[in-house]
């Protein structure tokens, strides 16, 4: 049994008249008859009594009708809910951003797509880039804005580099080494750091920052996220290396660059390589990289931070 011979049966069951169905459907008549006559073969009974060109239903032809009705009827229903999540109708799109990023540009980003896409659900998770990465391979996430890993990106991922970030020294007191406006890491060496917990990026690219400059960083507290973080320096248990973007929301917090070369990290979009995009996922997507252009076209973006080179937009 095969679905179009079911719409095929229905169309004949409803006119009573075989060359009528046939223009109904599409088909030549004899195409139907054959298609008809083949249901009929494999549920081994008639479904129609066919007496001097009147069109009868059998007793089997009477008992499939509301069953077929009911398949055609039900796939109808699912081919319009594809095509609604097809056309952003509804739909579902699952997004991570480390915490620096979701308070500064998913927002934003989020707002525009929820204008354009009302009807999708949204969800967010937060986390550091690790676990982020770990959320994208196991299929829980459709996005991630990430921080790039200085080894390079998991090859299982497709990742886009967008934005090039400096990171700054957070400190409630002004540092007396910053004479100049300025601190070197090596600055860092007698000050007791509050440090991000494991599975954050700025904790390994503090920590090698510090070692390559030639000695392992002291910790006053470890273990927090970022707003803890933050926290512990407002209240004076020691200073932070931190995203330049998030300290606008801090303004009790001294916020002093570091000296060319300083530290440096590159944002990206990632995705599971092997993994088809949904609909709503490209559409979340393309959103993002418009947002970036705009604000970099407006010079809008935060200070330290700069635009990648990105793709094209995509008129779609």
């Amino acid at each position: 049994m095969q679905f179009h011979q079911l719409r095929y049966f229905v169309a004949v069951a409803e006119v009573r008249h075989f060359t009528q169905a046939a223009d109904l459907v599409g088909i030549t008549q004899p195409s139907l008859s054959k298609q008809v006559h083949a249901l009929e073969n494999d549920l081994g009974t008639p479904l129609f009594e066919r007496v001097r060109g009147n069109i009868t239903l059998t007793a089997a032809g009477e008992v499939l009708l509301p069953s077929a009705r009911r398949i055609l009827a039900d796939t109808e229903t699912a081919r319009r809910e594809v095509q609604e999540l097809a056309g952003l109708r509804r739909g579902r799109v699952r997004l991570g951003a480390t915490p620096s990023l979701v308070t500064s540009l998913a927002p934003p980003v989020l707002r525009r797509f929820r204008d354009a896409h009302p009807a999708v659900d949204l969800r967010v998770e937060e986390g550091g880039s690790q676990d982020l990465v770990r959320d994208l391979l196991r299929g829980d996430l459709d996005l991630a804005l990430i921080i790039l890993p200085a080894q390079g990106a998991d090859p299982d991922l497709r990742v886009e580099p967008i934005l090039r970030e400096s990171l700054v020294v957070a400190s409630l007191e002004p540092l007396p080494a910053a004479a100049d406006g300025e601190l070197r890491i090596t600055d860092l060496r007698d000050q007791p750091l509050v440090m991000f917990r494991q599975g954050y990026d700025i904790r390994d690219v503090t920590i090698q920052a510090c070692r390559q400059a030639g000695f392992e960083p002291s910790f006053a507290v470890e273990g927090g996220e970022l707003d803890a973080v933050l926290s512990f320096v407002e209240s004076g248990l020691g200073v932070a290396l931190v995203p330049g973007i998030v300290m606008a929301r801090r303004p009790r917090i001294r916020a002093t660059p570091l000296a060319p070369p300083g530290v440096r990290r590159t944002i990206a979009v990632a995705r599971r390589r092997e993994a088809v995009p949904t609909h709503a996922g490209r559409a979340l997507r393309r959103i993002l990289l418009d947002h970036v252009r705009d604000a970099a076209e407006r010079a809008d973006l935060p200070p330290g931070v700069e635009p990648l080179r990105l793709p094209g937009r995509d008129p779609s």
